[in-house]
């Protein structure tokens, strides 16, 4: 039996009693346009190309951040907020500055992820005139905050769900969207802008428990089926010898096509790509509404109001419900991520391979080698935020019986974030029937690095109308999850602690979540 994460939101809510450059080149007029004053003091091209550090400097964030969500380091004042790991890792970045007052353009992306910063940029490379808004600072979100993983698919909808769920040739176009077609996406705007963002190839799924094996082999089988030959099944003397020195696991599938990356990096990479093309962008800037006129859709903001004439993009994750009428879709949730200090081992010695490991336990471990001989391990899903405290105990507990010879592990940065989960596992994505449309994508299910890319520019092409990718992803059913977000402080705990009695039961039936 595989119980999915469309199986774990049903669960949950029986529980809750819940129902490519050259070829697109800038409109030479967008390239040409003056800059204002403001535009000017909020946008210095130069500095916005995303720098690396050798290691990771400890020091206050300068990330305004969702009250919810925290970051922790070991030599922070209990009262102070500091940079997270990859905050720290980058040299500072100027900021933007706030909206100077009413604005005109074609495009207002609101959200300055990952999402918000693909589309703005894919956007500006077609020639669109766009002005990018967020409500604090760039990467103050999950954009900034995640575990820097990619993986191919939409979260649990994998290989095998997508062909159980669409016909075959349907199946076979989303699978190559969001796997092969979503890593080379960053790879080209990498290269394409010059920028760096630590990126690294492959990936490893391992099976805490021997029964999980025959769900790994059902997935690599069914990405073979799709055209996908980037996956392989080794067993546990391989997988402890080659890729990971942990005797907890029975095997694994290796998977070519994914990998890693320095999130904030990689978003401040994109940005910088969307300044070069004279984007302008705003930050400290929160939308109060959208709505729609006769001469367009007006963006409301605490600081002025942006008049757009072709359309608005939401990309802002969780929040998504202020801005959209009609059902929710999605639940909130809260997931962590810790950082070593440098390991008093060779890093190699516990991770051969440098690849990224994923494992197959109903409350996912994931974790990584970083700058500087550190690892990155990160984890759980819960429904209120856990405590600094909570979250390295918990962390530190995972880390060692992982790899056992970490016996005084320690941690040197932590912090949460907040993400958000549709029941099928599959992201919700729409467009509006208005004359100037608004476009919005949520429900990412934590996973969805390079898919997020991949979507602002399907919205980009959907808008200049070069292909249909966007409204394929339209297509894809979701149930609504009413009260979501009110539901998830409780159900969430609920439903994890009954699979947590199933799991105990029934160990070799593979529970994801």
């Amino acid at each position: 039996m595989i119980m999915n994460r469309r199986d774990f939101i049903a669960t949950v809510a029986t529980l809750a009693g819940a129902g490519v450059l050259s070829s697109i080149l800038p409109n030479l007029s967008l390239l040409a346009r003056t800059l204002t004053e403001a535009d000017a003091s909020a946008i210095n091209v130069d500095k916005l190309r995303p720098t690396l550090l050798q290691d990771a400097q400890h020091r206050a964030s300068r990330l305004g951040l969702d009250p919810r969500i925290w970051s922790w380091h070991k030599d922070a004042a209990a009262d102070a907020m500091p940079a997270n790991y990859y905050e720290a890792s980058l040299a500072d970045w100027p900021a933007f500055g706030s909206l100077p007052g009413d604005q005109n353009c074609e495009v207002v992306v609101i959200g300055g992820g990952l999402l918000g910063a693909s589309t703005a940029l894919h956007l500006a490379e077609a020639g669109v005139d766009v002005i990018l808004v967020e409500k604090d600072n760039i990467g103050s979100g999950a954009s900034g905050r995640n575990g820097g993983q990619m993986t191919p698919g939409f979260a649990r909808w994998e290989a095998k769900t997508v062909l159980e769920k669409l016909s075959f040739d349907e199946a076979k176009r989303l699978w190559r969207f969001a796997s092969i077609e979503a890593m080379n996406l960053v790879d080209e705007l990498r290269e394409r802008y010059s920028f760096e963002c630590d990126r690294k190839y492959g990936h490893v799924t391992a099976a805490v428990h021997a029964g999980h094996m025959g769900p790994l082999v059902a997935n690599a089988d069914a990405r073979r089926q799709l055209g996908d030959t980037a996956m392989k099944v080794i067993g546990p003397h391989e997988l402890q010898e080659e890729y990971v020195r942990s005797g907890i696991y029975h095997g694994a599938n290796i998977d070519s096509i994914g990998g890693q990356v320095q999130p904030l990096a990689l978003l401040r990479g994109l940005v910088y790509g969307f300044a070069r093309l004279g984007g302008r962008i705003y930050d400290s800037t929160k939308v109060k509404s959208i709505k729609q006129d006769a001469g367009g859709t007006v963006v409301e903001t605490e600081r002025g109001i942006i008049r757009a004439s072709k359309a608005v993009v939401l990309g802002v994750h969780v929040s998504t419900g202020e801005f959209i009428s009609g059902p929710s879709t999605t639940m909130p949730f809260f997931s962590y991520v810790a950082v070593t200090p440098p390991l008093p081992v060779d890093v190699k010695e516990l991770i051969p391979s440098d690849l990224p490991v994923y494992d197959t336990q109903l409350q996912v471990d994931y974790y990584r080698a970083v700058r500087n001989n550190r690892l990155l391990f990160g984890g759980q899903g819960t429904g209120n935020s856990w405590s600094p405290r909570d979250v390295n105990n918990y962390l530190l507990e995972r880390i060692r019986t992982v790899f056992p010879q970490l016996e005084k592990a320690e941690l040197e940065y932590s912090w949460g974030g907040i993400s958000d989960l549709t029941l099928n596992g599959a992201i919700d994505a729409r467009k509006s029937g208005d004359r100037v449309p608004v476009y919005m994508v949520h429900g990412w299910s934590g996973h969805g690095v390079a898919q997020t890319v991949r979507i602002g520019k399907a919205i980009s092409d959907d808008l200049t109308r070069r292909n249909d990718d966007f409204t394929m992803l339209t297509r894809i059913d979701h149930v609504n999850l009413p009260l979501g977000s009110y539901l998830s402080p409780v159900a969430i705990p609920l439903a994890k602690g009954v699979l947590g009695v199933i799991s105990t039961f029934n160990p070799a039936d593979m529970v994801s979540f």
